[in-house]
């Protein structure tokens, strides 16, 4: 028997994969690996084929995300070609929007932190959570968990214990809004707030968005090589030697 042909045991499977054998069983009984035939003791019997289809789920993985390459998988096994391919596009898509988005984000951003706070488009100072909150569109709840994330700082009315946001904090909020619409963590907005309170430069806006810019990019490398190793599937090819990408 050729080794393209030799029989695979789920713990061979997982070993290169770094799984567990029950995640290899599920993720046969889910169609992410092509129908597993049994012995005649009901054991089942993994092939390279099945090492080729774990192959390109986990390096679609690295690009679309595990749901969405299980997905592709899934179609596929189920004969649906049309449906993985336009799973694919949509992944691709999606990039395509973030990239606008974090374009148009990061020209909006450098116009906020350019403009001074008490310019005369800054909004008036001592504004309560729910005003900030209608005026730039977004839940009180927000600005309150920002606040809690040490991103937002208002004053209180000492009277009242009410939130008093002034012209900064409205722009600082603004900047966090438009940086979450771009899905940054909390955890990185805040070089950029302190940087742009502390010196006024948006040098550290500007590395935030680079550094995006450079995760969507090396994202699109990963889709296209699970794009290759999807089509190396499809048609038969592909390198049964090639390791398991690391999950």
């Amino acid at each position: 028997m050729s080794r393209e042909e030799a029989a695979l045991r789920p713990i061979d499977l997982a070993r290169m994969a770094g799984v567990s054998t029950q995640q290899i069983r599920n993720y046969a009984d889910a169609g992410v690996l092509p129908p597993t035939p049994r012995t005649a003791a009901g054991y089942r019997r993994f092939d390279a084929g099945h090492r080729r289809a774990l192959i390109t789920y986990r390096t679609l993985a690295g690009g679309h995300g595990w749901e969405a390459a299980r997905a592709i998988m899934q179609a596929v096994h189920a004969g649906d070609l049309s449906a993985a391919l336009a799973l694919v596009d949509a992944g691709h898509a999606a990039l395509h929007e973030q990239r606008l988005s974090l374009r148009a984000a990061g020209e909006a951003l450098e116009a906020v932190a350019e403009q001074p706070p008490e310019s005369s488009a800054s909004p008036r100072s001592g504004m309560r959570v729910g005003e900030v909150a209608a005026h730039l569109g977004v839940r009180a709840s927000a600005l309150r968990l920002w606040e809690s994330a040490g991103l937002l700082t208002p004053k209180r009315d000492p009277g009242t214990g009410y939130r008093r946001f002034g012209p900064a904090d409205v722009r600082d909020a603004r900047m966090i809004n438009m940086l979450r619409q771009s899905r940054y963590p909390l955890s990185r907005i805040q070089p950029i707030l302190d940087g742009l309170r502390r010196t006024g430069s948006s040098d550290a806006l500007r590395a935030a968005i680079a550094q995006r810019q450079a995760e969507l990019t090396q994202r699109a490398a990963a889709m296209l090589e699970g794009s290759s190793r999807l089509h190396h599937y499809l048609t038969g090819g592909g390198a049964p030697s090639d390791p398991v990408p690391p999950g």
